[in-house]
């Protein structure tokens, strides 16, 4: 992970990109890290059977789909999963620009066949 101490991050420039997504550490905290995921199709069905994940959405907002229900999230709102929860992350429109925080061992595990 490269991030620097004492350094300021500016995500507006971060967010600058032609990729479908971008998904970059932007600070290390402790034992976790702040993530930049800018986004503009679906991520896949997932879990992390270890670490909590919180979402903050900086521009656009995104659809979290949870097995049972959707939240939509718009900026400056804060949503977490718990571990072990199966989610995926959509863009509402044509772009979403968020921060994650996470343990910085997470894994990910993508989920087959969820049918909702």
């Amino acid at each position: 992970m490269n991030t620097q101490s004492l350094t300021i991050i500016d995500i507006t420039q971060e967010a600058i990109t032609n990729k479908t997504y971008k998904n970059i550490p932007v600070a290390q905290v402790n034992d976790h890290v702040v993530r930049m995921g800018v986004m503009t199709e679906p991520y896949f069905w997932h879990l992390h059977p270890e670490s909590d994940e919180s979402f903050l959405v900086v521009e656009g907002s995104i659809f979290i789909d949870l097995e049972d229900r959707t939240v939509e999230l718009f900026p400056n709102q804060l949503f977490t999963i718990p571990q072990k929860v199966i989610h995926r992350t959509r863009p509402n429109g044509a772009r979403s620009v968020n921060l994650t925080f996470e343990s910085s061992s997470m894994t990910t595990v993508k989920v087959e066949n969820i049918h909702t």
